[in-house]
């Protein structure tokens, strides 16, 4: 199977693990435009990651003295992977992050911006992107920006 051919094989099961998640998709194609053009010199974006199976992030709970143990939100929309170990961690936040049906939850959104802090003293970054703000018109040229200005940024 030639290069190309392989990439676009991955390239679609890679998709296919978002299933009919209309944002999701959003961010995944936004990206995968980087790559048209390029010898696939653009940092990977890997959705639907459990980072606890990342030996950086193992080390980093046994450092802080967890024993190993999972992140308590274990799946992360997305993961980048950039040079020098720099990781990214881009969450999409549908009510389900924040609410109980259509009511706010302090107690949902505590347990997310907890776990936020943690992922970052593991060396992680968290963007999050709201579910409507990727539904908007301009969402593609706004992705777009974002990816050339943390790719600009880690680089």
């Amino acid at each position: 199977m030639a290069a190309r051919e392989v990439g676009l094989d991955l390239h679609g099961r890679l998709r296919a693990s978002l299933g009919d998640n209309p944002v999701e998709c959003r961010v995944f194609d936004v990206y995968a435009t980087r790559y048209k053009g390029s010898q696939f010199d653009v940092s990977a974006l890997i959705p639907q990651v459990y980072l606890h199976f990342d030996p950086a992030t193992a080390l980093a709970r046994r450092t802080v003295g967890q024993n190993g143990s999972p992140l308590a939100r274990q799946r992360m929309d997305f993961l980048i992977l950039f040079s020098d170990r720099h990781r990214v961690v881009l969450e999409v936040d549908g009510k389900q992050h924040y609410a109980t049906g259509d009511i706010a939850s302090p107690a949902l959104y505590s347990e997310m911006v907890s776990e936020d802090r943690r992922l970052r003293l593991s060396g992680y970054e968290v963007y999050r992107f709201g579910g409507a703000e990727l539904m908007a018109d301009d969402a593609d040229e706004m992705l777009a920006q974002f990816f050339d200005q943390l790719d600009n940024r880690m680089r």
